[in-house]
């Protein structure tokens, strides 16, 4: 740390000081001491057999003045204290240039860092300040994402209810005015007030299932199940409906039993929810294959792939946020309420592994990775905690 002028000339007056009060309370004591050994007979015969006996080196030197021996003690002892009272002095402008830096940053210069490099337990403390700083502003943005999210959330629910709540009023108005020609008016306005209610009661329960799966604490009804049967049966009662879009749905595992600890109900609805988006979203595919590999003793790897069309790049960060669709007009005729795959990645997070997608112009796979027990969580790749991708 560089001192400006002014802290430099402070700190050469403090030592002039010092050492200006330490030789006149040298100078002091030592008169004193000679006035008690003058006024002292027995004293000064004393001093002189002592210094008659101590002899130094192998010459045997003797000493012949305690004045010089003492004086050379003092002058000794005067730039030990001369030393400390600097080396405190700076110390104390040290802290303050800390203070002052820290009154900075706390004024709102929240980009600021500590920038000086100091000697011994002060770095630490500079150190620990700038690492406390970066962790105020990261849980500062970490709270603005979370506020900025919440807005978002009753900014999307507000859009989706009330859009179906729109029309269930207007048709609901029509039957009450009694504007309605016939009974096929009247059947069909009510018709289109059942068909928007089922819209609403969809998204409530998906939102619904939604915070109640992104809860840490959610409880899961775990058991032994064998997830490659588990693939099989989907398939199967995916069969109808993929026949109706032209798909086949397939389902193949390695090795034939995966077994493995797991809420089969929560996990099922995972699995639907990415088939259900392949079928609605996989125009123009032909197959959807759920293929699933043991990758170790304590992992297993599912696939949920379709041949349909590409996911665009720059919606592949975020095709895991709530409310968040490709199909950008949300239109209720091509996608549900955005929160599907959102509730899927919960419920993985939930079992303790981690979900990613993967899309080029031939195959668009959803990958599943799922720990074996349920009480050995796996580790997130360092590549998939990048911003908007898992959490």
């Amino acid at each position: 740390m560089k001192l400006t002028t002014r802290e430099k000339s402070a700190l050469f007056m403090e030592g002039v000081v010092t050492v200006i009060l330490l030789f006149m309370l040298n100078l002091a004591l030592l008169v004193l001491i000679v006035q008690a050994i003058e006024s002292n007979p027995g004293l000064r015969d004393g001093i002189f057999i002592i210094k008659r006996s101590v002899v130094f080196g192998p010459n045997h030197f003797q000493l012949w003045s305690w004045e010089n021996l003492f004086i050379g003690l003092m002058v000794i002892g005067d730039a030990l204290v001369v030393w400390w009272r600097l080396i405190r002095r700076y110390r104390q402008m040290q802290l303050h240039h800390i203070i002052e830096e820290l009154h900075y940053i706390a004024n709102g210069h929240f980009d600021h860092r500590i920038p000086f490099r100091v000697s011994g337990d002060v770095q630490r403390v500079v150190d620990s300040v700038n690492a406390l700083v970066d962790s105020v502003i990261h849980s500062m943005d970490e709270e603005r994402a979370i506020e900025k999210s919440k807005d978002e959330l009753i900014t999307n629910v507000s859009h989706d209810i009330r859009t179906p709540l729109t029309s269930i009023i207007g048709y609901l108005g029509l039957i009450e005015d009694q504007q309605y020609h016939s009974t096929d008016d009247l059947l069909k306005y009510t018709h289109t007030a059942f068909l928007k209610s089922k819209q609403m009661k969809s998204l409530v329960d998906d939102l619904f299932e939604y915070t109640k799966v992104r809860q840490t604490d959610t409880p899961l009804s775990l058991t032994n199940i064998d997830l490659a049967a588990m693939l099989e049966q989907l398939a199967a009662s995916f069969e109808l409906e993929g026949q109706k879009k032209g798909m086949t749905i397939g389902a193949t595992s390695t090795p034939e039993t995966l077994m493995m600890e797991a809420d089969p109900e929560k996990l099922v609805r995972v699995f639907n929810n990415l088939v259900s988006n392949a079928l609605k979203y996989g125009d123009g595919g032909k197959h959807i294959n759920l293929v699933a590999k043991q990758v170790s003793d304590a992992e297993l790897e599912v696939r949920v792939t379709n041949d349909g069309p590409k996911i665009p790049k720059e919606s592949l960060s975020m095709i895991f946020e709530r409310f968040y669709r490709v199909e950008e007009s949300r239109s209720k005729e091509t996608g549900g309420t955005g929160l599907g795959l959102a509730i899927a990645q919960s419920i993985v997070a939930l079992h303790g592994g981690y979900i990613y997608v993967e899309s080029d112009d031939a195959l668009t796979s959803f990958v599943i990775h799922l720990p074996v027990k349920h009480d050995v969580p796996l580790q997130i790749p360092q590549r998939l905690k990048a911003p908007g991708s898992l959490d």
